[in-house]
């Protein structure tokens, strides 16, 4: 006998008919093409960019920074660009499921505005002038759904259906984008309740990786990282509560920043838990270029988001710390002599869980370029990620209960693992948690500033892998310290992609012993031809308010990895 569906899988089938509807019929794949793509192992590449013209694969193969210019120097109208994203996203959707909502229609419509905006007054209306700008699926954009990977989020505003805020609100941070003459066409996928570093939900599944559809994309920003692969983006807002931003980018190759929490303005954006701040979530920028990350961060900057979020650091974009960083390196990034060389920590290991060989390569790359380069780098032992602690559901998981009961879905197997059977902790021992966290920061800085003791100079940044992994295996994610400590401590970090896996090079050590149960289960897990051409990247943090240091300092790494890559 067939069961009958719910009236939860209904609603959500219903959800992904709308959405699949507002793709123009120009733009849809035929069952056929559907079928083919799924059947690849990667996506990313020359078999998506079959789907696209000559023009559109010029144009979603330009960086953000080309993209304003070329519009600005009328080589591109606003509309042709528009056009060309919003049918690569479209395409990127129909095989990989990576969109929430879709908004072609707004998206053209702004665009010709802009063009008509150039023509009547001989300029463009800000840095951001015709980029397309794709986002998480946390930010309220008026005329579309906020589900955050929720059914019972779906036409409702953040559960609420009686709501005034119905498809008729932007958060603050859309309305900046807009003011610096951004278009934005999409919203990406998520996982249910953004607690996990993988993306899946009831509404469009579950979401992989466009390199190697073995693995996950991530998460939380895991529909940002495909688009990002695919070039269906250049550029898109994410958050990071956990690594939500970082392990993405790394995962699908991209680039990334995650600033201290108060840098980019969270007010009115849709959240899980927002009430617990020691684990601070912040809003962050995932593109295919550091350049375009620069771009986003100073245009956003330049709005003065302190004066409505009171909230938000009151400091614009440091274009002075940018140039002092960049100039103690030459134009490839190799050290000048005249100057102090950069100082990398690095860790190998958190000692709890050992990476797989692909990642620790990454390590040694990394490590062997910049020594290369004339930089110095020196191990890294801060006090143990063991000590961070796991704040994430000391409400006992009651703010993913109560949506989840809006619409009488079950949560998703990673999500039942984290809120089963926990209730909220007292509030005495939630204070004492807040000291551990509060304490553990400290040690982290005392240990930071003893890094100038061998030489007079402090470590500049540090070189840590994303997660145990390359990406991860569906449901697989055991270990969340390398990207979760960082959290508690509120720094900021950039990412950048550093190599691949390589079946015939990274062999795993058949001596290996594990140093605890999940360390052994994830060795275990470690198969060369399964992990074989997926990106390796590597977080490299900053401290608190550093953005524009560790911006600098991450394009300055992909600058001496490139030159590596190419001689």
């Amino acid at each position: 006998m067939v069961k009958e569906p719910e009236a939860w899988e209904e609603k959500a089938a219903t959800k992904r008919a709308v959405t699949l509807a507002k793709i123009p019929e120009e733009w849809r794949l035929t069952e056929e093409q559907i079928k083919d793509a799924k059947a690849q192992r990667q996506l990313a590449g020359a078999y998506f960019q079959g789907f696209l013209t000559d023009e559109e694969k010029k144009i979603t193969g330009e960086e953000s920074t080309e993209i304003v210019g070329k519009i600005k120097s009328k080589e591109y109208s606003a509309l042709q660009v528009a056009n060309a994203y919003c049918k690569a996203a479209a395409v990127a959707h129909q095989i990989t499921s990576c969109l929430h909502e879709v908004f072609f229609d707004q998206a053209l419509e702004r665009a010709k505005y802009l063009d008509d905006y150039v023509e009547k007054h001989g300029k463009t209306m800000g840095p951001l002038h015709g980029l397309p700008i794709s986002l998480k699926d946390q930010f309220h954009v008026k005329g579309n759904d906020t589900t955050m990977g929720y059914v019972g989020w779906i036409d409702t505003f953040e559960g609420d259906k009686g709501s005034d805020k119905v498809h008729n609100f932007d958060s603050p941070i859309v309305t900046d984008l807009l003011s610096l003459g951004a278009v934005l066409y999409c919203k990406t996928s998520v996982p249910q309740s953004l607690l996990v570093g993988e993306t899946e939900n009831h509404i469009i599944g579950r979401v992989l990786n466009p390199w190697n559809n073995n693995l996950s994309c991530g998460g939380s920003s895991g529909g940002e990282g495909v688009m990002l692969a695919l070039g269906a983006s250049s550029a898109g807002l994410g958050t990071d509560v956990g690594g939500s931003v970082r392990v993405p980018a790394g995962f699908c190759g991209a680039y990334g920043l995650k600033p201290t929490h108060d840098r980019l303005p969270y007010r009115d954006v849709a959240n899980t838990n927002p009430g617990q701040n020691t684990y601070s979530s912040s809003i962050g920028v995932l593109s295919t270029s550091p350049n375009s990350i620069q771009l986003m961060m100073k245009s956003i900057l330049s709005t003065q988001p302190w004066l409505r979020d009171p909230v938000v650091f009151s400091v614009p974009w440091r274009d002075d710390i940018v140039a002092q960083t960049l100039a103690r390196v030459a134009p490839d990034g190799s050290a000048k002599s005249d100057q102090k060389p950069l100082k990398f920590g690095i860790l190998y290991t958190d000692k709890i869980v050992t990476p797989h060989p692909p990642v620790t390569k990454g390590l040694r790359i990394l490590e062997d370029a910049l020594k290369k380069a004339g930089h110095k780098v020196v191990p890294w032992n801060p006090p143990p990620h063991s000590t961070a602690i796991k704040i994430h559901a000391t409400d006992g998981g009651q703010d993913v209960k109560k949506q989840l009961g809006l619409s009488g879905e079950p949560p998703i197997p990673q999500i039942k693992i984290i809120i089963e059977g926990k209730e909220p902790l007292p509030l005495l021992e939630y204070q004492d948690l807040i000291l551990q966290g509060i304490e553990y920061a400290e040690a982290y800085a005392d240990y930071w500033n003893s890094t100038a003791q061998d030489d007079g100079q402090v470590v500049d940044a540090v070189i840590a892998p994303l997660a145990p992994w390359a990406a991860v295996i569906p449901t697989k994610y055991y270990h969340t310290a390398y990207t979760e400590v960082i959290n508690l401590l509120d720094y900021s970090v950039s990412v950048v992609p550093v190599t691949k896996a390589d079946k015939n090079v990274d062999i795993a050590d058949p001596d290996y012993e594990p140093i605890s149960e999940l360390d052994k289960a994830n060795w275990e897990l470690y198969d060369p031809e399964l992990f074989d051409g997926t990106p390796v990247g590597m977080q490299l943090i900053g401290r608190k308010h550093e953005e524009e240091k560790i911006w600098a300092i991450g394009k300055v790494v992909d600058n001496i990895m490139k030159k590596e890559k190419s001689s």
